[in-house]
């Protein structure tokens, strides 16, 4: 009797709660990118404390400062560091924005970081971060002509959580584009 009455009520929850589905998150105009990343850096450092691309990646302090901005709009699939083509026109955005910054700026880097949700392990979440930002970059490079050596990579896995949960959340399955070039040598 008592079974029945869970899954009764279990089924009216269901219907009455149904599950919803992962919004599209809007993408970022390249217009908007743009303007994120041509931001003021909210530090600023002395020449002589630059760092190295790899020291950057280890501060916090310093990534916090770069200007930034959150791509969400590019989906990638659970455990999946894949770009779809029909993502393309995504990262065309991200592109003519990047293409527009070298144009104006030509010793502009950009780090491009991979992010996971908090499902899996610490080690596989850092793994597939690093093929996600590795993927988005070959992407820009190979279809849309951006400079290899304008880019970094970096996957930082579930340390850096948009949405704090334990639970599969697609808005923490992200890229973020950072312009770097004022913090390193």
């Amino acid at each position: 009797m008592l079974n029945r009455r869970i899954l009764l009520l279990s089924a009216l929850a269901v219907a009455a709660f149904p599950a919803q589905a992962p919004a599209q998150a809007k993408m970022p105009s390249g217009a908007q990118i743009q303007r994120s990343l041509e931001a003021a850096p909210r530090m600023r450092i002395q020449p002589n404390n630059r760092v190295t691309v790899e020291q950057f990646k280890r501060r916090p302090d310093l990534r916090r400062a770069a200007p930034s901005i959150d791509i969400q709009a590019i989906n990638f699939g659970f455990d999946s560091a894949e770009i779809p083509p029909s993502e393309y026109r995504e990262v065309e955005q991200i592109a003519r924005a990047l293409h527009g910054i070298l144009r104006r700026r030509p010793g502009t880097r950009i780090l491009l970081e991979g992010h996971t949700d908090a499902v899996g392990s610490y080690g596989y979440n850092q793994q597939l971060s690093e093929r996600r930002a590795r993927s988005l970059r070959r992407v820009l490079v190979r279809r849309f002509g951006l400079p290899a050596y304008a880019l970094e990579t970096v996957g930082y896995g579930e340390e850096y959580l948009l949405v704090q949960t334990p639970y599969e959340d697609w808005r923490n399955r992200r890229v973020t584009l950072r312009r770097i070039d004022d913090f390193i040598r």
